[in-house]
């Protein structure tokens, strides 16, 4: 979807929610009026954060466009009006506990010793035991609000004995994670891996993990997983933001010839341009000429940029130079 549409449908959306809110009570029945407003908001609180962050965004910029008045003041109250600008911290751990109940549904009652087709060398019970881990390290991490790196390995796991209990001491792990995080301010500055060194790294870092490896679980078990759209897309921004960040990538991204690739997700008309060479690396939320490009679905998008799908999947149009793909998508492997 390009720019200037999703303005147009920001505006429209502003113009018409405002209109509805104002209108005269001999024009438009109240009752109809609350009906069709509160429809809107349940159909906005499905957004993902990065979706509401967007939208709230393209409201404000509408707004600044017309003159000062009431007209004004009231396209500026929608995003508060719709939690558009509700706490993106809070959003993402909601969102990071909904997919870490469907990661326990999914593996509890699955052999332990269930082969990994997307993580060569992995059993169910490797990967339940990573993520466990994880957790426990991001908790560590967030309740000491550590100034430096701390490893993951020097974090006790208190792992049981059987892996088949594994499930139930994952998701005591991911419940304290939680009740960590929701206890500080995100806005509190600390160390984390990422671009952003504050607590608020940590959600969303944890929400694409849960993501990810949901989806192994799924592949493995022959299921399809269900990525919705806009967290695909955040998916996506969040790798690209911190991949500089990741030293067994950004060393490897760096070594690259001169290249670039864009992603375009076919559902939603979203587009990323990614520029390397030179030992430089750049990415824009854009369609530019690109020397490689890859369109699919925004969530088979992002299960290719973790490599959880192959490019030469069918579900995958690859236009360009298809070794510029490859040699990108090799070098990011994560």
């Amino acid at each position: 979807m390009s720019d200037a549409l999703l303005n147009a449908l920001a505006e429209a959306l502003a113009d018409l929610v405002t209109t509805i809110d104002t209108c005269d009570e001999d024009v438009l029945g109240p009752d109809t009026a609350v009906k069709w407003l509160e429809n809107t908001g349940f159909l906005l609180g499905r957004l993902s954060p990065g979706d509401r962050r967007t939208l709230s965004a393209l409201v404000r910029q509408c707004a600044a466009r017309r003159p000062g008045g009431a007209w004004r003041d009231d396209l500026l109250r929608i995003p508060e009006r719709f939690g558009l600008d509700d706490d993106e911290h809070e959003l993402y751990c909601d969102s990071v506990e909904y997919l870490e109940r469907r990661f326990v549904e999914t593996v509890r009652d699955v052999d332990p010793a269930t082969l990994l087709p997307t993580c060569p060398g992995w059993t169910l019970a490797d990967l339940v035991k990573h993520r466990g881990a994880t957790h426990r390290w991001m908790e560590h991490l967030v309740r000491t609000r550590a100034a430096e790196r701390v490893w993951s390995r020097d974090v006790s796991l208190e792992l049981p004995d059987d892996p088949r209990a594994y499930p139930q001491w994952f998701a005591r792990s991911a419940e304290a994670t939680l009740r960590t995080l929701r206890a500080v301010d995100p806005d509190t500055p600390m160390w984390s891996h990422g671009a952003d060194q504050r607590v608020r790294f940590f959600p969303r870092r944890l929400l694409f993990e849960a993501v990810v490896h949901l989806a192994d679980a799924e592949l493995a078990l022959g299921l399809q997983p269900r990525i919705s759209a806009g967290t695909a897309a955040d998916g996506i921004e969040e790798f690209l933001e911190n991949l500089p960040y990741y030293s067994w990538i950004a060393e490897p991204v760096a070594a690259l010839a001169d290249g670039s690739v864009r992603l375009t997700a076919g559902d939603t008309g979203a587009a990323w341009t990614i520029t390397f060479g030179d030992g430089g690396y750049a990415w824009t939320k854009s369609a530019r000429v690109a020397s490689a490009g890859v369109e699919a679905t925004a969530g088979d998008l992002l299960l290719l940029v973790y490599g959880r799908h192959r490019a030469d999947d069918a579900r995958f149009s690859i236009s360009g130079d298809r070794a510029v793909l490859d040699a990108w998508l090799a070098a990011t492997a994560f």
